[in-house]
C-alpha cells in the first residue's frame, strides 16, 4: 500500500499559537478515503524511518524557523531516501524572504523592501522614513508566525531594537513601510493546488501599532473572499515567475500573499510555498482537489 507522509511540527511551544494539524488531519483522511495510508509526521520526531514513505508532503513544520540549520539538514536526509513536495530545493529558496528581491528584479510588484545585515544601514534607512508619518514593518529574512516582526512608529527606540535583535541572532533584518490596507484587514492570500488557484482568504490584521501582535498571540481570522481577475492574473503570474527564476516545476501547492495598496498598487507580500495554511476546513472541495494532486505525483 502506498504510504504518504504528511509532515507538521511537535506540539508547538509558546511563540506559534497554531494548531499544526488544520490542513494535515483533512487530508490524511481524504487519502485515506483514497486507499491511501497516510499519516501526520513531525519533521523532528525521533527514530522516524523517513524512507519508509513514498512520498512525503511538506504541510506545516511551522517551527522551523526556530531551527532553521536544523530544518536544512533535515531536507538533505529525505530528499536523499525519498521524494519529498515541495522539492527541497525550492523550500530551501522560499525559506529566505529575500527571494522578493529575485521575483522584483523578475518583474513581479513586491511591497518595497530593504534588506541589512548590519545596524548602521538598518538605521540609515530607518532615518529616510522619520520625515513621514508612516509606520514601519521590521522582521527577519527567515521566520515564520510573525516571529520578530514589529510594526512601529519610525522614531520609536524599539524599531531599530527589534532590528538589533534580528541582527544578534545572525539574521538579516528587513525593512518595509506599513500598508495601511494591511492594518485594515485586506490582505488576500490566493491558493494554487497543482498550479491552478482555487480560493482567496482574507486573514485579518495581525501587527499592533507599537509592536507585537493584535491580542497578544498569532491569530489569523481567514474568511473565504473572492479574488479579482486582477488578483488571479498577478498570482498567476508571481506562480509563473517562480518557476522561471527557480528553474522548478510547478509546485504541488503554494499561497500567493496580496494586497491592493492606494501608493503602491497590486503588490506581493509573500509566496508561501512550502508551509502556508490552506484553510481546508473551511473549503472541503480544495480538500479533494489537493488530495488528488497528491496522488497524481506518487
Amino acid at each position: 500500500m502506498t504510504r504518504i507522509g504528511i509532515v507538521v511540527a511537535l506540539p508547538q511551544p509558546a511563540a506559534i499559537e497554531a494548531d499544526t494539524t488544520l490542513d494535515a488531519a483533512p487530508l490524511v483522511e481524504a487519502l485515506a478515503r483514497r486507499g491511501v495510508h497516510a499519516e501526520m509526521t513531525p519533521w523532528r520526531g525521533a527514530d522516524v524511518d523517513w524512507a519508509a514513505y513514498d512520498l512525503l508532503v511538506i504541510r506545516s513544520p511551522w517551527d522551523y524557523a526556530l531551527h532553521a540549520a536544523e530544518f536544512e539538514d533535515w531536507l538533505d536526509r529525505v530528499d536523499a531516501c525519498t521524494r519529498v513536495l515541495n522539492e527541497p530545493d525550492l523550500v530551501r529558496w522560499n525559506m529566505d524572504k529575500r527571494y522578493l528581491a529575485q521575483l522584483e528584479e523578475a518583474g513581479v510588484r513586491v511591497v518595497p523592501t530593504s534588506y541589512h545585515r548590519e545596524i548602521g544601514s538598518f538605521a540609515q534607512a530607518l532615518q529616510e522614513f522619520q520625515d513621514s508619518s508612516a509606520h514601519v514593518v521590521i522582521k527577519p529574512t527567515v521566520g515564520a508566525g510573525s516571529q520578530l516582526v514589529g510594526l512601529f512608529a519610525p522614531e520609536d527606540p524599539a524599531a531599530l531594537a527589534l532590528a538589533e535583535q534580528i541582527l544578534d541572532a545572525g539574521g538579516v533584518a528587513m525593512l518595509q513601510p506599513e500598508m495601511p490596507e494591511l492594518s485594515d484587514g485586506r490582505e488576500k492570500a490566493l491558493y494554487a493546488p497543482d498550479g491552478h488557484l482555487s480560493h482567496a482568504i482574507s486573514k485579518g490584521a495581525l501587527l499592533a501599532r507599537g509592536g507585537g501582535l493584535r491580542g497578544g498571540v498569532y491569530q489569523e481570522r481567514p474568511v473565504l473572499v473572492e479574488a479579482t481577475a486582477q488578483e488571479k492574473a498577478f498570482a498567476e503570474q508571481a506562480l509563473s515567475t517562480i518557476a522561471r527564476v527557480t528553474g522548478l516545476p510547478t509546485p504541488l501547492y503554494g499561497r500567493i500573499d496580496t494586497v491592493d495598496s492606494a501608493e503602491h498598487g497590486l503588490v506581493l507580500l509573500e509566496a508561501e510555498l512550502f508551509e502556508p495554511l490552506f484553510n481546508l476546513h473551511l473549503t472541503p472541495d480544495v480538500t479533494e482537489l489537493f488530495a488528488d494532486a497528491i496522488l497524481a505525483r506518487v
